[in-house]
């Protein structure tokens, strides 16, 4: 590249300059420009779309080992670059140094790693034989059967802004040890860590057109890398509406979809629960990229019993959460994505006070440095009730509501389950057998009992308008292939 400041696309193996210019990728911490990120054409989408096609037949016919030495070469190289590109990852996504280091780019490491592995996990499973008796489809015979798991072709991966080194990586990785090409559109606000990335890989070895990264403002760089009629699968990551809008363009050719949506996680706190345990996963909505996941533990469903206490160990909790500079020592909460993300946030925090919720915390914006950067202050609305829509809806940053209740499980897990996401929710109770009792009926694609931790091998995924599909671990290898059945008789 000829410009360190001037991104190019990466396109069928090479560089190339985007038809569209450049536009600026802002800081949100101090409201600074980071660099200039390419605008391709809904042309440049389909060249790669095509290259990516092109690039299938070879690709997915080399042995699983030259895959897996190219996914651990990039890491390796994503290792030795992980100083320089984990401050570039804290300067355009705002999050503090510490996530941006560990969370993003180690993240990042650690699939490429773990997919590096699974490119050598078996593809082909033997099934039992099954004897047929003669009759109308002929003689009597013993047929055997194998399960062999496929790639899928070229996959289109839209990858979101909240973290662009651990979700690309997520979907690049085992897209690419399957044996699936891959056509990547990051998102316009962070593109240039998955540029980054794409460098890895090209230096790692990996053949012209396996891997293409376009990029853009434009809603129609999206809608190209969609509706290519070279590409077999989108997997993205994202806001449910788009989604939806994504999911209709595939049904009209049947493309294969991995979709992880929108999420406002339940978390269900019963009487007899560890307050400060509780405490410490909830306080995490506010501290974890100020609450931009969708993971996020922001709907708090506390017994009345509880309720009282545990809005208090919040508060103070959230007394000692330092909103500033992710660059600065001591930051825990950092600036949200952009001006136009804050704006939205906040207006949220309004409504909350508007249908009756008090807050018990922040509510005003908070200033820091000499007033730049796109700042929201750790909100906890409290007193709210399910028909609210702060409570109903996907506010995406620093804001907890509670909702308290007064009956037993049942109303529990009817009022975690009166949503129309189902993503990750979180059961807080000194009963083990009652926690698992409750994590089992609730509706969504993952339960965290006691903790907000989660196993880097179980299927990730929601229920509902929370996504389609599951992946993480080996998970994902299955959701970027296709399962043949080979059968024969003997």
């Amino acid at each position: 590249m000829t410009d360190a400041q001037a991104q190019q696309l990466y396109i069928g193996g090479a560089w190339v300059e985007p038809a569209g210019g450049h536009y600026e990728v802002v800081n949100p911490a101090d409201e600074s420009v980071v660099g200039l990120a390419p605008e391709a054409s809904r042309g440049q989408v389909e060249e790669a779309a095509r290259a990516a096609a092109e690039a299938f037949e070879s690709w997915s016919r080399t042995t699983p080992e030259a895959r897996a030495a190219i996914l651990d070469r990039a890491a390796d190289i994503m290792q030795r670059e992980y100083e320089p590109w984990a401050v570039l990852a804290r300067q355009e996504t705002g999050a503090p140094a510490g996530i941006a280091r560990g969370m993003q780019v180690g993240v990042g490491v650690t699939r490429f790693r773990r997919y590096a592995k699974g490119a050598l996990e078996p593809v082909e499973k033997g099934l039992p034989p099954q004897v047929t008796e003669a009759g109308p489809m002929g003689r009597a015979s013993i047929l055997g059967a194998l399960e062999v798991r496929r790639p899928v072709g070229v996959v289109t991966c839209i990858t979101s802004y909240n973290n662009p080194w651990a979700n690309p990586a997520g979907k690049v990785a085992p897209a690419l040890a399957m044996g699936n090409t891959v056509v990547v559109k990051p998102a316009p606000q962070d593109p240039l860590s998955v540029f980054k990335m794409a460098e890895a890989l090209h230096e790692a070895g990996v053949p012209a057109g396996v891997v293409n990264v376009v990029g853009g403002q434009s809603v129609e760089v999206g809608e190209a890398a969609v509706d290519s009629p070279h590409v077999d699968m989108v997997s993205f990551t994202g806001s449910t509406a788009v989604g939806q809008r994504i999911a209709e363009v595939c049904g009209r050719s049947m493309k294969r979809q991995l979709m992880e949506l929108g999420g406002k996680g339940a978390a269900v706190v019963f009487e007899d629960a560890d307050l400060d345990a509780a405490v410490m996963g909830i306080g995490t909505t506010f501290s974890f990229y100020s609450g931009q996941i969708c993971t996020a533990p922001t709907r708090v469903i506390a017994h009345r019993s509880v309720y009282d206490r545990l809005i208090e160990k919040l508060t103070g909790y959230l007394a000692f959460m330092k909103v500033g500079d992710p660059a600065a020592p001591g930051t825990v909460v950092g600036p949200v994505i952009s001006a136009a993300h804050r704006d939205r946030v906040e207006s949220y925090i309004e409504l909350g006070k508007k249908e009756g919720a008090r807050i018990a915390y922040g509510g005003e914006r908070p200033v820091v440095g000499d007033g730049r950067g796109f700042y929201v202050a750790p909100t906890l609305l409290v007193d709210c009730t399910n028909d609210m829509r702060v409570v109903r809806e996907e506010i995406f940053g620093p804001v907890v509501v509670v909702v308290p209740f007064d009956g037993d499980e049942d109303e529990a897990v009817r009022l975690a389950d009166d949503s129309d996401f189902g993503l990750l929710s979180y059961v807080w109770s000194g009963d083990s057998a009652r926690a698992f009792r409750v994590a089992r009926r609730l509706r969504a694609g993952g339960v965290g009992v006691n903790t907000i931790g989660r196993n880097m091998e179980a299927p990730f995924g929601g229920f509902k308008r929370s996504g389609v599909g599951r992946d993480v671990g080996s998970y994902a290898l299955q959701a970027y292939s296709e399962m043949q059945a080979i059968v024969w008789t003997g």
